[in-house]
């Protein structure tokens, strides 16, 4: 290949990176620097090649990373009108990471929890903090049903984040628990007679954990365009030394 030729691929290939991600990115409001699309490369690069041993995801083509993974978690940071950059932030269910680390990446002052009970994935997670240089996080093998008893973790968190974690009356036992005062819940679904279901279904969950339905954040971007919606729990009461109940009580016996 002439030097030429060379020069040609090389900025084809440069102009293509990680591109459905930054143009999504800004329709959300978030502009992501080339050092950030690099940590996205990065990200992408050790999801693939850790997928088959840690058993992460069904997704690893590179055009359905970026959008299906990369760009739906950041749209948390729309559906709660805005992500401030100093929150302390806990990702439950962490597994592959999402939606917590591309929060972290975009917003690089967050203090992240990243709380997953398989030790194959937070190896990952573990890593590939170590592969992206940043800090500020924390990887946690451990079930929400016993963290959120902890002092250090409970009721102080500005977001709880939940990703394909489980029906909402279980999800929100596992996550408003750590939740402060005013913080939110936020949990990544997809719309339709399933979500309304659990939604209504959710009443009971909410008047005992102590949280109210803020919002249902309908995603709206050329590319995410199979009803993605998140819902946005506030957090308006406290939860009681009880909750949450000891380790699968909560999907065994829903509220």
């Amino acid at each position: 290949m002439h030097l030429w030729e060379a020069r040609i691929v090389y900025n084809l290939t440069m102009a293509a990176r990680m591109e459905l991600l930054a143009v999504g990115a800004t329709r959300l409001g978030i502009v992501l620097s080339d050092a950030q699309l690099d940590q996205f490369e990065t990200y992408y690069h050790q999801l693939v090649q850790w997928n088959q041993r840690a058993n992460l995801t069904n997704i690893t083509e590179y055009a359905e990373v970026q959008t299906k993974h990369f760009l739906d978690s950041l749209t948390a940071h729309a559906a709660v009108g805005g992500i401030e950059p100093t929150w302390r932030v806990l990702d439950v269910g962490a597994g592959a990471g999402l939606p917590g680390l591309p929060l972290k990446i975009a917003f690089p002052d967050l203090e992240l929890v990243l709380v997953e009970s398989v030790r194959k994935k937070t190896g990952f997670l573990e890593q590939l903090q170590l592969e992206l240089k940043i800090d500020g996080v924390e990887v946690l093998t451990e079930r929400a049903e016993s963290l959120a008893h902890h002092g250090d973790l409970r009721e102080t968190q500005d977001i709880v984040l939940a990703r394909g974690l489980a029906r909402m009356p279980v999800l929100l036992e596992y996550t408003l628990p750590f939740c402060r005062m005013g913080g939110k819940v936020v949990a990544m679904k997809h719309s339709g007679p399933a979500l309304d279901r659990e939604v209504a279904g959710s009443a009971k969950a909410l008047e005992v954990l102590g949280g109210k339905v803020s919002e249902i954040y309908r995603v709206d971007l050329p590319a995410l365009t199979d009803n993605r919606v998140v819902v946005v729990v506030e957090k308006v009461g406290p939860t009681s030394q009880g909750y949450p109940r000891r380790t699968g009580i909560p999907a065994k016996r829903p509220l």
